[in-house]
């Protein structure tokens, strides 16, 4: 395949990440974890960050030991711009240069508008949609100036379409999308892409409430036109293409892995 400097490389070396590292927030468990245990195998070397040191640790040392690639866990809480300037120096010392950054971290907080807090709202907010700006705005610019980076913002089917006893969630995941775009404008002439990949229902800790009320989950099976939820194996795939040279043309899309829900 002819490459834009005019070199070329067999297709299938467009996926590979040796030399690249990558950063990924709420990295322990769910689909964080699997997409960077994806990122390990594809050849990047991988810090995992959330608020819980010991579920990082875990998690890095299971990936460098299945995968031969450095791993490091940190401690932050992402929703600080102080603690995010300070990871950022953390991963920086440990394991180099951020070249990829995956925004998954991310809660929710479900009911009718008229059940919720404002500190309901404001929780979900500051954690879906304020941390992917400050963690974007701690790690985006040095990769500007290296000229080479990939920042992949973890959406959902909800950036588009709504459920009810989800205005928190749906709100900061729409509000992903437009950060998406926007800073894929903003950095598209200085090498680094912006992408959003957006969930439908997966089997995470999350969603653990709707797994086990067969009623629930079955009024969700049936609206996902495969018929089925996503198993998080079928993630990791898609984080590791828009991480790689083979998606060095997309920027400011999103990838929407739902089972067919949102093409009705």
């Amino acid at each position: 395949m002819e490459m834009p400097n005019g070199s070329s490389k067999n297709v299938m070396e467009l996926f590979r990440l040796d030399g690249r590292r990558a950063l990924i927030t709420g990295g322990a468990k769910g689909l964080g974890r699997v997409i960077a245990q994806a990122l390990a195998e594809a050849g990047a070397d991988v810090a995992i960050a959330s608020r819980t040191l010991a579920d990082c640790k875990k998690t890095a040392n299971e990936i460098a030991n299945s995968t031969g690639r450095h791993a490091a866990g940190f401690a932050v809480d992402v929703t600080k711009r102080d603690e995010m300037q300070k990871l950022r120096k953390e991963v920086e010392s440990t394991l180099g240069p951020v070249d990829i950054l995956v925004n998954n971290a991310g809660i929710n907080i479900r009911g009718p508008i008229e059940e919720l807090s404002e500190t309901d709202f404001n929780d979900v907010i500051s954690t879906n949609l304020t941390a992917p700006f400050l963690c974007s705005q701690a790690f985006g610019p040095p990769m500007c100036e290296r000229g080479w980076g990939r920042l992949i913002n973890l959406g959902s089917i909800m950036s588009v379409i709504a459920l009810s006893a989800r205005a928190p969630y749906a709100s900061s995941k729409a509000g992903v999308l437009g950060l998406t775009r926007v800073l894929a404008l903003e950095w598209a002439t200085k090498g680094v892409t912006v992408n959003a990949i957006c969930p439908g229902p997966f089997a995470t800790d999350m969603n653990k409430q709707l797994l086990n009320d067969p009623a629930k989950y079955q009024d969700f099976v049936s609206r996902i036109p495969m018929g089925r939820w996503g198993e998080l194996s079928e993630i990791g795939g898609v984080a590791v293409f828009l991480a790689s040279d083979a998606a060095s043309f997309i920027t400011g899309s999103a990838l929407f892995v739902d089972g067919g829900w949102t093409a009705q």
